[in-house]
Protein backbone atom coordinates (compact mmCIF):
# COMPACT_ATOMS: atom_id res chain seq x y z
CA UNK A 1 0.00 0.00 0.00
CA UNK A 2 1.08 3.54 -0.71
CA UNK A 3 0.41 5.79 2.27
CA UNK A 4 -0.25 9.53 2.04
CA UNK A 5 -0.46 11.59 5.22
CA UNK A 6 -2.39 14.85 5.03
CA UNK A 7 -2.94 17.78 7.36
CA UNK A 8 -3.91 21.42 7.28
CA UNK A 9 -2.10 24.20 9.12
CA UNK A 10 -2.41 27.89 9.86
CA UNK A 11 -0.05 29.68 12.23
CA UNK A 12 1.19 26.44 13.79
CA UNK A 13 4.91 27.27 13.99
CA UNK A 14 5.10 26.48 17.71
CA UNK A 15 3.20 23.18 17.53
CA UNK A 16 4.58 21.75 14.28
CA UNK A 17 8.05 20.63 15.43
CA UNK A 18 6.56 18.14 17.88
CA UNK A 19 4.40 16.57 15.16
CA UNK A 20 7.19 16.54 12.57
CA UNK A 21 9.58 14.88 15.02
CA UNK A 22 7.06 12.10 15.66
CA UNK A 23 6.45 11.65 11.93
CA UNK A 24 10.19 11.23 11.38
CA UNK A 25 10.22 8.55 14.10
CA UNK A 26 7.45 6.37 12.64
CA UNK A 27 8.24 2.67 12.38
CA UNK A 28 6.35 2.69 9.09
CA UNK A 29 6.75 6.21 7.70
CA UNK A 30 4.22 7.58 5.22
CA UNK A 31 5.31 7.62 1.60
CA UNK A 32 4.37 11.28 1.30
CA UNK A 33 3.18 14.06 3.59
CA UNK A 34 0.97 16.73 2.05
CA UNK A 35 0.42 19.88 4.06
CA UNK A 36 -2.03 22.61 3.06
CA UNK A 37 -1.32 25.99 4.63
CA UNK A 38 -4.38 28.19 4.91
CA UNK A 39 -2.45 31.47 4.94
CA UNK A 40 -0.05 31.46 7.88
CA UNK A 41 1.47 34.75 8.95
CA UNK A 42 3.99 33.27 11.41
CA UNK A 43 6.98 30.99 10.76
CA UNK A 44 4.88 27.92 9.85
CA UNK A 45 6.16 27.70 6.28
CA UNK A 46 9.76 28.17 7.39
CA UNK A 47 9.39 25.32 9.89
CA UNK A 48 7.97 23.05 7.19
CA UNK A 49 10.58 23.92 4.58
CA UNK A 50 13.36 23.34 7.09
CA UNK A 51 12.20 19.71 7.40
CA UNK A 52 11.76 19.08 3.67
CA UNK A 53 15.15 17.36 3.41
CA UNK A 54 14.25 14.85 6.15
CA UNK A 55 10.59 14.19 5.39
CA UNK A 56 8.72 13.54 2.11
CA UNK A 57 6.89 16.87 2.38
CA UNK A 58 4.76 18.60 -0.23
CA UNK A 59 3.46 22.00 0.80
CA UNK A 60 0.44 23.68 -0.79
CA UNK A 61 -0.21 27.29 0.18
CA UNK A 62 -3.88 28.20 -0.21
CA UNK A 63 -4.69 31.40 1.72
CA UNK A 64 -8.24 31.46 3.04
CA UNK A 65 -8.86 27.71 2.78
CA UNK A 66 -10.86 26.32 5.67
CA UNK A 67 -10.05 22.93 7.21
CA UNK A 68 -12.37 20.95 4.92
CA UNK A 69 -11.12 22.68 1.80
CA UNK A 70 -7.54 22.13 2.87
CA UNK A 71 -8.06 18.44 3.53
CA UNK A 72 -9.84 17.93 0.23
CA UNK A 73 -7.07 19.75 -1.64
CA UNK A 74 -4.42 17.62 0.06
CA UNK A 75 -6.27 14.39 -0.69
CA UNK A 76 -6.77 15.32 -4.34
CA UNK A 77 -3.03 15.90 -4.60
CA UNK A 78 -2.21 12.64 -2.82
CA UNK A 79 -0.93 9.66 -4.79
CA UNK A 80 -1.51 7.10 -2.04
CA UNK A 81 -4.13 4.37 -1.89
CA UNK A 82 -4.53 5.02 1.84
CA UNK A 83 -4.95 8.48 3.37
CA UNK A 84 -3.87 9.07 6.97
CA UNK A 85 -5.10 12.31 8.52
CA UNK A 86 -3.92 14.15 11.60
CA UNK A 87 -3.64 17.67 13.03
CA UNK A 88 -0.72 20.00 13.58
CA UNK A 89 -1.04 20.20 17.35
CA UNK A 90 -0.43 16.54 18.16
CA UNK A 91 2.39 14.12 18.79
CA UNK A 92 2.03 10.60 17.43
CA UNK A 93 3.08 7.29 18.86
CA UNK A 94 5.98 5.78 16.83
CA UNK A 95 3.70 2.96 15.64
CA UNK A 96 0.79 5.28 14.75
CA UNK A 97 0.95 4.79 10.97
CA UNK A 98 1.68 1.07 11.26
CA UNK A 99 -1.27 0.50 13.62
CA UNK A 100 -3.62 2.58 11.46
CA UNK A 101 -2.89 0.76 8.22
CA UNK A 102 -2.74 -2.79 9.63
CA UNK A 103 -6.53 -3.43 9.47
CA UNK A 104 -6.60 -2.68 5.74
CA UNK A 105 -4.52 -5.79 5.09
CA UNK A 106 -5.55 -7.98 8.02
CA UNK A 107 -9.34 -7.81 7.96
CA UNK A 108 -11.27 -10.68 6.44
CA UNK A 109 -13.78 -8.26 4.93
CA UNK A 110 -12.56 -5.13 3.11
CA UNK A 111 -12.09 -2.19 5.46
CA UNK A 112 -12.55 1.35 4.17
CA UNK A 113 -11.93 3.42 7.32
CA UNK A 114 -9.73 2.81 10.35
CA UNK A 115 -10.41 4.83 13.47
CA UNK A 116 -7.35 5.63 15.51
CA UNK A 117 -7.56 6.90 19.06
CA UNK A 118 -6.50 10.13 20.77
CA UNK A 119 -5.57 10.88 24.34
CA UNK A 120 -4.99 14.15 26.19
CA UNK A 121 -1.50 15.43 26.85
CA UNK A 122 -2.36 17.98 29.55
CA UNK A 123 -0.04 20.44 31.23
CA UNK A 124 -1.06 21.57 34.69
CA UNK A 125 -4.13 21.31 36.88
CA UNK A 126 -6.67 23.05 34.64
CA UNK A 127 -5.83 21.08 31.49
CA UNK A 128 -5.95 17.82 33.45
CA UNK A 129 -9.40 18.66 34.82
CA UNK A 130 -10.54 19.71 31.34
CA UNK A 131 -9.37 16.44 29.82
CA UNK A 132 -11.16 14.41 32.50
CA UNK A 133 -14.38 16.39 32.06
CA UNK A 134 -14.63 16.40 28.28
CA UNK A 135 -12.68 13.51 26.77
CA UNK A 136 -13.49 9.79 26.68
CA UNK A 137 -11.03 7.16 27.84
CA UNK A 138 -10.54 3.91 25.99
CA UNK A 139 -12.88 2.07 28.36
CA UNK A 140 -15.70 4.43 27.29
CA UNK A 141 -15.40 3.50 23.61
CA UNK A 142 -17.80 1.16 21.86
CA UNK A 143 -15.81 0.32 18.70
CA UNK A 144 -18.89 -0.41 16.57
CA UNK A 145 -20.28 3.07 17.27
CA UNK A 146 -17.06 5.09 17.48
CA UNK A 147 -16.75 7.94 14.98
CA UNK A 148 -13.11 8.93 14.51
CA UNK A 149 -11.60 12.36 14.83
CA UNK A 150 -9.59 13.45 11.82
CA UNK A 151 -6.62 13.93 14.13
CA UNK A 152 -6.25 10.12 14.07
CA UNK A 153 -7.88 8.32 11.16
CA UNK A 154 -7.06 6.50 7.92
CA UNK A 155 -9.28 5.73 4.94
CA UNK A 156 -9.09 4.57 1.38
CA UNK A 157 -8.95 7.37 -1.13
CA UNK A 158 -11.77 5.65 -2.99
CA UNK A 159 -13.96 5.97 0.13
CA UNK A 160 -13.27 9.71 0.24
CA UNK A 161 -14.21 9.93 -3.45
CA UNK A 162 -17.39 7.94 -2.88
CA UNK A 163 -18.75 10.43 -0.32
CA UNK A 164 -17.38 13.48 -2.19
CA UNK A 165 -14.92 14.45 0.51
CA UNK A 166 -15.16 16.68 3.54
CA UNK A 167 -18.05 19.20 3.60
CA UNK A 168 -16.48 22.48 2.51
CA UNK A 169 -19.53 24.51 3.56
CA UNK A 170 -18.89 23.67 7.23
CA UNK A 171 -16.17 25.26 9.36
CA UNK A 172 -16.48 23.03 12.46
CA UNK A 173 -17.64 19.42 13.00
CA UNK A 174 -16.53 18.69 9.45
CA UNK A 175 -14.87 15.39 10.38
CA UNK A 176 -18.06 14.17 12.07
CA UNK A 177 -20.09 14.90 8.93
CA UNK A 178 -17.46 13.08 6.88
CA UNK A 179 -17.70 10.07 9.24
CA UNK A 180 -21.48 10.02 9.03
CA UNK A 181 -21.33 10.12 5.23
CA UNK A 182 -18.94 7.17 5.19
CA UNK A 183 -21.18 5.20 7.53
CA UNK A 184 -24.30 6.11 5.54
CA UNK A 185 -22.56 4.79 2.43
CA UNK A 186 -22.31 1.39 4.11
CA UNK A 187 -18.50 1.37 4.22
CA UNK A 188 -16.74 -0.83 6.74
CA UNK A 189 -15.03 0.73 9.78
CA UNK A 190 -12.32 -0.81 11.95
CA UNK A 191 -10.93 0.43 15.27
CA UNK A 192 -7.19 0.65 15.99
CA UNK A 193 -6.93 1.63 19.67
CA UNK A 194 -3.12 1.59 19.67
CA UNK A 195 -2.91 4.18 16.86
CA UNK A 196 -2.68 6.97 19.40
CA UNK A 197 -2.36 10.70 18.85
CA UNK A 198 -1.57 12.83 21.92
CA UNK A 199 -2.96 16.35 21.94
CA UNK A 200 -2.99 19.21 24.41
CA UNK A 201 -6.38 20.42 25.70
CA UNK A 202 -7.24 24.13 25.72
CA UNK A 203 -5.18 26.02 28.26
CA UNK A 204 -7.82 28.41 29.65
CA UNK A 205 -11.52 28.53 30.41
CA UNK A 206 -12.04 31.27 27.80
CA UNK A 207 -10.36 29.19 25.09
CA UNK A 208 -12.47 26.18 26.09
CA UNK A 209 -15.66 28.28 25.99
CA UNK A 210 -14.84 29.46 22.46
CA UNK A 211 -14.06 25.91 21.33
CA UNK A 212 -17.38 24.51 22.56
CA UNK A 213 -19.34 27.50 21.28
CA UNK A 214 -17.92 26.87 17.80
CA UNK A 215 -18.55 23.13 18.04
CA UNK A 216 -22.19 23.75 18.96
CA UNK A 217 -22.54 26.33 16.22
CA UNK A 218 -21.28 23.66 13.83
CA UNK A 219 -23.90 21.24 15.20
CA UNK A 220 -26.59 23.80 14.46
CA UNK A 221 -25.30 24.43 10.95
CA UNK A 222 -25.17 20.71 10.20
CA UNK A 223 -28.47 19.86 11.92
CA UNK A 224 -26.72 17.50 14.33
CA UNK A 225 -27.71 16.17 17.77
CA UNK A 226 -31.02 18.03 18.08
CA UNK A 227 -32.22 15.85 20.98
CA UNK A 228 -28.93 16.15 22.86
CA UNK A 229 -29.13 19.92 22.72
CA UNK A 230 -32.83 19.87 23.64
CA UNK A 231 -32.05 17.74 26.71
CA UNK A 232 -29.36 20.24 27.72
CA UNK A 233 -31.80 23.15 27.51
CA UNK A 234 -34.38 21.16 29.46
CA UNK A 235 -31.84 20.31 32.16
CA UNK A 236 -30.79 23.89 32.82
CA UNK A 237 -34.03 25.72 32.09
CA UNK A 238 -36.58 23.25 33.49
CA UNK A 239 -35.07 20.49 35.64
CA UNK A 240 -32.61 22.62 37.60
CA UNK A 241 -35.18 25.31 38.55
CA UNK A 242 -37.61 22.54 39.54
CA UNK A 243 -34.96 21.00 41.80
CA UNK A 244 -34.28 24.35 43.45
CA UNK A 245 -38.00 24.90 44.06
CA UNK A 246 -38.23 21.38 45.54
CA UNK A 247 -35.27 22.16 47.78
CA UNK A 248 -37.16 25.16 49.12
CA UNK A 249 -40.59 23.52 49.48
CA UNK A 250 -39.56 19.93 50.29
CA UNK A 251 -35.92 20.01 51.41
CA UNK A 252 -35.36 16.21 51.65
CA UNK A 253 -36.79 15.63 48.16
CA UNK A 254 -34.96 18.63 46.70
CA UNK A 255 -31.65 17.57 48.23
CA UNK A 256 -32.08 14.05 46.90
CA UNK A 257 -32.81 15.31 43.40
CA UNK A 258 -29.80 17.63 43.47
CA UNK A 259 -27.52 14.79 44.57
CA UNK A 260 -28.83 12.56 41.78
CA UNK A 261 -28.36 15.37 39.26
CA UNK A 262 -24.84 16.11 40.52
CA UNK A 263 -23.90 12.45 40.21
CA UNK A 264 -25.30 12.22 36.71
CA UNK A 265 -23.32 15.24 35.53
CA UNK A 266 -20.03 14.81 37.37
CA UNK A 267 -19.50 11.19 38.44
CA UNK A 268 -17.89 10.12 35.15
CA UNK A 269 -15.47 13.11 35.00
CA UNK A 270 -14.38 12.43 38.59
CA UNK A 271 -13.82 8.74 37.82
CA UNK A 272 -11.59 9.74 34.88
CA UNK A 273 -9.83 12.37 36.97
CA UNK A 274 -8.83 10.07 39.84
CA UNK A 275 -6.01 8.19 38.05
CA UNK A 276 -4.84 11.37 36.30
CA UNK A 277 -4.07 13.22 39.54
CA UNK A 278 -2.38 10.47 41.55
CA UNK A 279 0.97 12.25 41.42
CA UNK A 280 -0.52 15.66 42.25
CA UNK A 281 -0.20 17.34 45.63
CA UNK A 282 -3.31 17.39 47.82
CA UNK A 283 -3.81 21.07 47.02
CA UNK A 284 -3.64 20.43 43.27
CA UNK A 285 -6.01 17.47 43.58
CA UNK A 286 -8.54 19.72 45.30
CA UNK A 287 -8.07 22.41 42.65
CA UNK A 288 -8.63 19.87 39.87
CA UNK A 289 -11.79 18.61 41.57
CA UNK A 290 -13.07 22.17 41.93
CA UNK A 291 -12.49 22.85 38.23
CA UNK A 292 -14.68 19.95 37.05
CA UNK A 293 -18.15 21.48 37.74
CA UNK A 294 -17.07 24.89 36.43
CA UNK A 295 -15.72 23.35 33.23
CA UNK A 296 -18.85 21.25 32.71
CA UNK A 297 -21.21 24.18 33.23
CA UNK A 298 -19.09 26.49 31.06
CA UNK A 299 -19.13 23.97 28.24
CA UNK A 300 -22.89 23.52 28.51
CA UNK A 301 -23.49 27.29 28.46
CA UNK A 302 -21.21 27.65 25.44
CA UNK A 303 -23.15 24.96 23.62
CA UNK A 304 -26.52 26.49 24.52
CA UNK A 305 -25.35 29.82 23.09
CA UNK A 306 -23.66 28.42 20.00
CA UNK A 307 -26.31 25.97 18.83
CA UNK A 308 -29.08 28.49 18.01
CA UNK A 309 -26.55 30.64 16.13
CA UNK A 310 -25.81 27.66 13.91
CA UNK A 311 -29.51 26.87 13.49
CA UNK A 312 -30.16 30.46 12.43
CA UNK A 313 -27.29 30.29 9.92
CA UNK A 314 -28.72 27.07 8.52
CA UNK A 315 -32.20 28.53 8.16
CA UNK A 316 -30.82 31.53 6.28
CA UNK A 317 -28.76 29.31 3.97
CA UNK A 318 -31.75 27.10 3.17
CA UNK A 319 -33.78 30.21 2.42
CA UNK A 320 -31.08 31.49 0.05
CA UNK A 321 -30.85 28.21 -1.83
CA UNK A 322 -34.55 28.23 -2.63
CA UNK A 323 -34.75 24.45 -2.85
CA UNK A 324 -34.68 21.51 -0.48
CA UNK A 325 -31.20 22.43 0.69
CA UNK A 326 -29.67 19.08 -0.20
CA UNK A 327 -26.19 20.56 0.10
CA UNK A 328 -26.77 21.11 3.80
CA UNK A 329 -28.60 17.87 4.42
CA UNK A 330 -27.06 15.58 7.02
CA UNK A 331 -28.80 12.23 7.42
CA UNK A 332 -28.04 10.16 10.49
Amino acid sequence: MTISLILTVKNEADALPRLLDTLAAQTRPPDEIIVVDGGSTDATLAVLRARADRLPLRILVVPGANISQGRNLAIRAATGDIICATDAGVRLEPTWVAELIAPFAAAAAPVAIVSGFFVPDPQGVFETALAATTLPVLADIVPAKFLPSSRSVAFRKTAWEQVRGYPEWLDFCEDLIFDLALRRAGLRFAFAPRAVAHFRPRSSLCAFFKQYYLYARGDGKANLWFWRHLIRYATYLVALPAMLVSLWLLPPLGLGLLLVGFGGMFLTPYKRLAPMVRAFSIADKLRACAWVPLIRITGDVAKMLGYPVGVWWRARQLGKEGDDGDRLCVRR
